[in-house]
């Protein structure tokens, strides 16, 4: 079983290497499968998996898999029976890497506690009570970090307007822990200051960040919602 279970890995790690490279096996279920999907719905990529002939179909960052004749889908995770390794959740977090280095940290908000050596870039929204709980009690308890935040309006009409206004103060960062932590608004913008809430929106829908919070890493990884301080401190240990 442990032989197999190690052969099993290392297809896996086989299937994460070549995909991207379609094969006309690949191509002849993508052409059966995007038809039967509906009106609209675009298949980029289909992948031989290494489990029982399957096949992945990927709609975005969404994945679920099919049999080569297209005929039956399969929605759900595949995993380790023995380990509860979880392949499908993996191949999901590989698709949502980001590059950090690409990120356009400056329209995002900065914040830098300590010595700041320590990175991550957070989307979150003025309306967000996960995000103001993260800043409440996550950030305040961790030191020696710089945060980066985009200010992403997705929760309330009014989220743009609250962004605009952090944006455009003197000190955005002090305009923005305000915000979160103590409630306080900041003054209404001048009429002339522009924002990058639009630019922010479309770097979010770009990297698929369906909430708020969600927290890059600078390994690329991400983490969606609320952390407390030991979990983020725990990840950042892991990149040292």
């Amino acid at each position: 079983m442990k032989k197999v279970k190690i052969m099993l890995a290392m297809l896996f790690g086989l299937w994460l290497t070549v995909a991207g490279a379609e094969t006309p096996q690949e191509t002849a279920v993508k052409k059966k499968i995007e038809p039967q999907l509906g009106d609209g719905v675009k298949v980029d990529a289909v992948t031989k998996t290494p489990y029982s002939g399957l096949f992945e179909v990927r709609v975005g960052n969404d994945i679920f898999y099919t049999d080569a004749s297209a005929k039956y889908v399969f929605i759900g995770r595949i995993m380790d029976a023995q380990s509860s390794r979880d392949f499908t959740r993996e191949r999901i977090d590989a698709l949502n890497k980001v590059k950090f280095s690409d990120l356009p940290l400056d329209l995002a908000v900065k914040k830098v506690k300590g010595n700041g050596q320590r990175v991550i870039a957070v989307f979150e929204d003025p309306n967000c009570g996960y995000c103001k709980r993260l800043h409440k009690t996550t950030l305040q308890e961790v030191d020696n970090v710089t945060v980066y935040t985009f200010m992403y309006n997705i929760l309330a009409e009014d989220s743009a307007v609250k962004s605009r206004n952090v944006w455009c103060s003197a000190d955005s960062n002090k305009a923005w822990t305000d915000l979160m932590v103590d409630g306080k608004a900041p003054a209404a913008a001048p009429a002339a200051c522009l924002s990058p809430n639009e630019k922010v929106m479309a770097l979010g829908r770009r990297l698929n960040v369906t909430g708020t919070p969600t927290i890059i890493f600078t390994d690329g990884t991400r983490t969606p919602g609320w952390v407390d301080a030991k979990t983020l401190e725990a990840k950042f240990t892991s990149l040292q």
